[in-house]
C-alpha cells in the first residue's frame, strides 16, 4: 500500500491531481463564453448553459460505466484513454460553425471526461493507506477547482485576444501534453483486484449502495449543492455582463478566480476530516454557502465577489468530505459508489439551470438567491440527518471487549 509522504504518494497524487486538472480544464472552458454564445448564436439565456449542462449530463451518465468497467478491467487504462479522447476533441470544436453540432461534441466529450471522476478515488482507495487516502482526496479535489479556474481564464481570454476558437486550441493542445505526463506519473496498479464485468453484479452493487442510508444522504448532500452552486455562476455572468457592470469575458473569466478558496478549503478538509465528525463539517461547509450567496444580495462587484470567495471554501470543503465519505463507507465495490455519488453531483448541475431559471426571470439575481437558499436549506437538514444516523449506528455497533 502507498504510504503518505512516500515517492509513490507524491507521485500517484501529482498525477491524479493533473488527471483531474484536465477534465475540469476541458469541461468548463465555456462557462465565461455563455454571454457571448447566446448573442453569436441567438440563444436564450438557458439554453447557452446547454453547452456546460448537457456535457455535464453525458459526464454523469458515464460514470455508471466506468466505474463498473474499472472494478472489472482495471483503473489506470480507463483513465488514459478517456483523457486522451476528451482532448482530442476540444482541438475539434473550433471546427464546426452550428451551436447544435457543438452540443453534439460536447455532449461526446462529456463522455469521455467521465473517465478519470470515476475512477481516480477508487484507485486511491485500493493503492493508498487510510490516512494517505483522506490526504490525497483533499488534493485531488483541490485540482478539480484549479482545473476549473485555468479552464475558464482560458476560455475568457484567449475570446477577447484572439476568438473563441483559439482558447479551444489552446486547451486541447495542453490537455493532450498533459496526457503524456499523467502516463509517465501514475504507478500501475498493485492491489487492484479485478471482479467478473456482469450486468447482474453492476445493478445489484448500483441497488446496494442506493439502499445505503450513510450513502444515499451523503449522495443527495453532493448533488444538491452542485446543483446550486454550479448554477449560481452561471447565472451571475449574466449580471456582471450586462448594466451596470458591462464586464468581457476575460473578466468574466477572471471571476473564478474565486474558486481559489475552493482550492484552500479542500485541501484542508483531509485534515479536519481525521478530527472532526464528517456530517459536521459537511454542515458547516453548507452553512458557508448558505453565508456566501446571501452576501451576493449587495450588488456591488466587490460584495459580489466577497459573496462567491466564501460560496466556493463552503462548497468544496463540503464536496470533498462527502467524496472521501462515500469510499468510506462503500461496503463493496468502491468505484462504482464513487461513480454514483459523481452522478448525483454532475446529474445535479446539468439540471439545476432549469430550477433556478423560473426565479431569474421572476426576479432576477435576488430570485437565484432565494432558490439556491431553499434547496440549501435542505442540504443542511440531510447533513443533520446523517450526523445523526452516523451516532445511532457507532451506539448500535457492540465495543470489542
Amino acid at each position: 500500500m502507498i504510504e503518505a509522504g512516500s515517492p509513490a504518494y507524491y507521485r500517484a497524487t501529482l498525477a491524479l491531481c493533473l488527471g483531474s486538472f484536465i477534465v475540469f480544464a476541458n469541461l468548463y472552458i465555456t462557462q465565461p463564453l455563455f454571454p457571448l454564445l447566446r448573442e453569436l448564436f441567438a440563444l436564450s439565456a438557458l439554453q447557452a448553459t446547454w453547452s456546460l449542462s448537457l456535457a455535464m449530463l453525458t459526464l454523469g451518465v458515464s460514470l455508471l460505466l466506468y466505474g463498473p468497467l474499472s472494478d472489472a478491467l482495471g483503473r489506470r487504462r480507463i483513465m488514459l484513454l478517456t483523457l486522451a479522447g476528451a482532448s482530442a476533441l476540444t482541438l475539434l470544436i473550433p471546427l464546426l460553425d452550428s451551436y447544435i453540432g457543438l452540443l453534439g461534441l460536447r455532449m461526446l466529450q462529456g463522455l469521455l471526461l467521465g473517465g478519470v471522476p470515476a475512477i481516480a478515488i477508487a484507485y486511491m482507495g485500493d493503492e493508498f493507506e487510510p490516512p494517505a487516502l483522506l490526504l490525497a482526496v483533499g488534493l485531488y479535489i483541490s485540482a478539480n477547482s484549479l482545473g476549473g479556474i485555468s479552464g475558464r481564464l482560458i476560455g475568457g481570454g484567449m475570446t477577447d485576444l484572439a476568438g473563441w476558437q483559439s482558447a479551444f486550441y489552446l486547451v486541447g493542445g495542453l490537455s493532450l501534453l498533459g496526457v503524456v505526463l499523467f502516463a509517465k506519473l501514475l504507478p500501475p496498479s498493485q492491489q487492484f483486484q479485478p471482479r467478473p464485468l456482469r450486468l447482474g453484479s453492476m445493478v445489484a452493487d448500483l441497488a446496494a449502495h442506493l439502499k445505503n442510508p450513510l450513502l444515499l444522504l451523503a449522495y443527495l448532500i453532493g448533488g444538491l449543492n452542485f446543483f446550486i452552486f454550479s448554477n449560481q455562476y452561471s447565472y451571475i455572468t449574466y449580471v456582471l455582463s450586462d448594466s451596470p457592470f458591462h464586464l468581457p469575458p476575460t473578466w468574466l473569466g477572471l471571476l473564478f478566480l474565486t474558486y481559489l478558496t475552493g482550492t484552500f478549503s479542500s485541501a484542508l478538509s483531509g485534515k479536519l476530516n481525521l478530527r472532526y465528525s464528517p456530517p459536521l463539517c459537511m454542515l458547516g461547509g453548507i452553512l458557508m454557502l448558505m453565508l456566501g450567496t446571501l452576501l451576493t444580495l449587495n450588488q456591488t462587484l466587490p460584495g459580489i465577489i466577497a459573496g462567491l470567495l466564501i460560496n466556493s471554501f463552503g462548497f468544496f470543503f463540503c464536496h470533498s468530505i462527502c467524496s472521501a465519505w462515500v469510499n468510506r463507507h462503500a461496503e463493496r465495490a468502491r468505484a462504482s459508489a464513487s461513480s454514483l455519488y459523481l452522478l448525483f453531483y454532475y446529474l445535479g448541475a446539468s439540471v439545476g439551470g432549469f430550477y433556478l431559471d423560473p426565479f431569474w426571470q421572476a426576479a432576477r439575481w435576488q430570485g437565484v438567491v432565494l432558490g439556491s437558499l431553499l434547496v440549501l436549506l435542505l442540504t443542511a437538514a440531510l447533513a443533520l440527518r446523517l450526523y445523526y444516523r452516523q451516532q445511532t449506528l457507532a451506539t448500535a455497533t457492540p465495543r470489542p471487549v
